[in-house]
């Protein structure tokens, strides 16, 4: 103090100035002016010592330091720690080369409570991804409960993904649909968006997060995510092994961020090729469906015919392709509406590109019905099996026999009759298995497979209301009909698209025919109702019904009229040529990325139901709604020695908690460890 006011007197009193001042007290002008600066804002007793920490004492370490020194605890020398933490060697061996006690990264002060590092992040393998400077599967949080570090580290872009940090407790509600994980990771969603997205940035809710978060709403059916609205984020995080589950817009915007990448296709068809490695023995027969998402919304979008609602209204046509066990494989969104004939060869082209030159019959509604397009498919190598569709000739019943087989664990027995037919003038030979059903109603289908017995294809053909059902089930369970936003691309002004005008014209012709044949039904009803001895000449009627000759030959002129002016009307024009609102579609990458989701959602509960099967009589009746049931039941979480363990409470019987105990020991054998950790999962259920 005395030394800075003597400094500050010589200046002051004009003896000599700041740089001769400094250089004679051996400082420097900037700590002079420092001094003067204290002086006249606080007079003598601002120029003693300033407030801090004092001299030769140890600072209570940063988190990077303390995690440094734990990291150096565990082995790692100061090159691996600086590439784990992402800086520089440097500044690592700066760091604990000022710690004077090692033991000094467990302390803090009494109201920080002592940092303990996972143990999953201090084991994991190094890994240092060229161009990233953040940090992921460390948390630097001790308290599951209060993750305010690793936001803050996500706020500062130094964290990709928050690593799962759980909160044991008793009973903790809906925590049963942890039972799904396993089936998830072996699902290989979280492999694929790895593989796929890499990552979607700097985040507390990361790309595995994300992922993670939206296959455990689906499973506890929270649809949408406004659904999220209904539920505390707590309890949702503690399944996530999180402080709060991400919120409406955070979700939101994880999807939007997602869809920005423009490889939601590639996305599913890298799930689609680990489901066909996975169940390569449930593709020998595949089922193909559309599905029609009505639009009620305001945009102009494409029409197309719903069969549920039996109208033509604006909407879009999704085909799903599923296995012989009905779960599906992968989902293709017409570009236009166009019907199945169209969109066969596209679908097939993808079927080949996940089966490779193996054998496979796909299996069709009528909706696919075309020789032409058969000719085809079977020269490239596929099968058909679908409906017969068109005039045939119905077959005598004592040329029906019964044939009877086991299939699937159950007897099948059908009345059927086995013959060749030829289409397109003999060009193409198909076979046709006709059903007869006990009242009389025949049902003829057609295949090209000629090495199977007739009641296996009829099997394989009557099992496609599988997909039917899966549809239903979707829609109810699922809601795959939801909007994922409200956005709207423009159309190609170069895509051909049906001509609204023609197609205006033939209701219009349509409804003057149908006024035609009325008329002349009643010239024809009078004709035979003409008496001879009235009316013994052809003229004497035409006279009598002299009107209404005269409205059957304005309706043929009418007839006439619309069918040349239809005639010369394309049928196809460009997009660019319509007239009114622009014509538009649905943004589509969103959904198609939360599709994919739901249907790995819908491919673990038939991965449970597998393991459930075995064990529980009335599976094929009830297994699904069982396994529901199991996911939205509450159960403890416990953390021992490397294991998050799962116990669900007893359920309304005891077979029921028997058979999921009895599931648990499977699921424990395969010993899946909970995503982004190294836990490994273990589960049971309180007797």
């Amino acid at each position: 103090m005395a030394e800075a006011y003597a400094m500050v007197s010589l200046v002051q009193h004009g003896y000599a100035d700041q740089a001769e001042v400094a250089k004679a007290f051996g400082y420097s002008r900037k700590t002079l002016w420092r001094q003067q600066e204290h002086f006249e804002s606080g007079g003598m007793f601002a120029l003693g010592r300033s407030s801090g920490r004092p001299q030769e004492t140890q600072a209570t370490p940063s988190p990077w330091v303390r995690t440094a020194e734990i990291l150096q605890g565990n082995g790692m020398v100061i090159r691996d720690i600086a590439q784990r933490l992402k800086v520089g060697k440097t500044a690592v061996g700066k760091w604990l080369s000022r710690q004077r006690k090692p033991t000094a990264c467990t302390m803090g002060s009494p109201s920080e409570p002592a940092f303990s590092a996972s143990p999953d992040f201090a084991t994991a393998p190094i890994t240092k991804p060229a161009g990233k400077e953040n940090m992921a599967g460390l948390t630097l949080d001790s308290d599951p409960a209060n993750r305010a570090l690793d936001r803050l580290l996500a706020r500062l872009g130094k964290l990709e993904d928050a690593q799962p940090l759980f909160n044991p407790g008793k009973r903790i509600s809906r925590a049963g649909v942890l039972l799904a994980v396993p089936a998830l990771v072996q699902s290989g969603i979280f492999s694929a968006a790895q593989e796929i997205y890499g990552s979607i940035g700097p985040s507390f809710y990361g790309l595995r997060t994300t992922m993670l978060s939206l296959l455990l709403l689906a499973l506890l059916r929270i649809k949408r995510p406004e659904g999220l609205k209904e539920h505390v984020p707590a309890d949702l995080g503690r399944l996530l092994g999180l402080d709060r589950a991400p919120e409406v817009k955070t979700l939101r915007r994880k999807l939007t961020d997602l869809a920005r990448f423009q490889k939601a296709e590639l996305f599913g068809r890298k799930l689609a090729q680990t489901r066909v490695a996975r169940r390569g023995a449930m593709m020998g027969f595949l089922y193909t469906d559309g599905h029609v998402r009505v639009y009620h919304g305001k945009k102009r979008i494409p029409k197309t015919y719903s069969t549920r609602m039996r109208l033509a209204l604006p909407a879009t046509t999704d085909y799903w392709v599923n296995d012989k066990a009905g779960d599906p494989v992968f989902v293709v969104t017409a570009e236009f509406n166009e019907a199945l004939t169209v969109m066969l060869p596209k679908i097939l082209e993808e079927v080949r590109r996940l089966v490779g030159k193996r054998r496979v019959t796909m299996v069709f509604d009528r909706g696919g019905w075309s020789p032409k397009l058969f000719l085809k498919l079977i020269r490239a190598g596929f099968d058909i099996l679908t409906y017969r569709k068109g005039k045939w000739r119905e077959i005598a019943r004592k040329q029906f026999v019964v044939c009877s087989r086991k299939i699937e664990g159950r007897k099948r027995s059908y009345e059927l009759n086995d013959r060749n037919i030829r289409l397109m003038k003999g060009r193409l030979r198909l076979r046709q298995i006709t059903r007869l059903r006990p009242g009389g109603h025949q049902t003829p289908i057609v295949t090209s497979r000629w090495d199977l017995t007739a009641v296996v294809l009829a099997y394989r053909m009557f099992e496609r209301w599988r997909q039917e059902n899966f549809f239903k089930y979707m829609l109810e369970e699922y809601e795959i009909d939801a909007l994922a936003d409200y956005k709207a691309e423009s159309e190609n002004p170069e895509r051909l698209v049906p001509n609204p005008e023609r197609r205006r014209l033939d209701k219009q012709l349509a409804s003057v025919y149908a006024k035609f044949r009325k008329i002349t039904a009643l010239y024809g009803e009078a004709l035979m109702g003409n008496k001879e001895k009235k009316r013994p000449t052809v003229r004497g009627f035409k006279i009598a019904h002299g009107e209404l000759g005269k409205q059957i030959e304005a309706a043929r002129k009418k007839v006439e009229a619309l069918q040349t002016r239809r005639n010369k009307m394309p049928k196809r024009i460009k997009v660019r040529e319509l007239t009114g609102e622009p014509l538009v579609r649905l943004s589509a990458e969103r959904k198609r990325l939360t599709d994919h989701i739901k249907m790995v959602a819908y491919q673990a509960e038939s991965d449970l139901l597998a393991l459930l099967r075995p064990h529980y009589a009335r599976a094929d009746q009830e297994g699904r709604t069982f396994i529901t049931t199991v996911l939205q039941s509450s159960a403890d979480i416990e953390l021992k020695q490397g294991e998050l363990r799962i116990t669900l409470v007893s359920l309304s019987s005891a077979h029921r908690s028997e058979a999921v105990a009895a599931m648990c020991e499977t699921l424990n054998k395969m010993e899946i460890c909970f995503p982004g950790t190294r836990l490994r999962m273990s589960f049971g259920i309180t007797k």
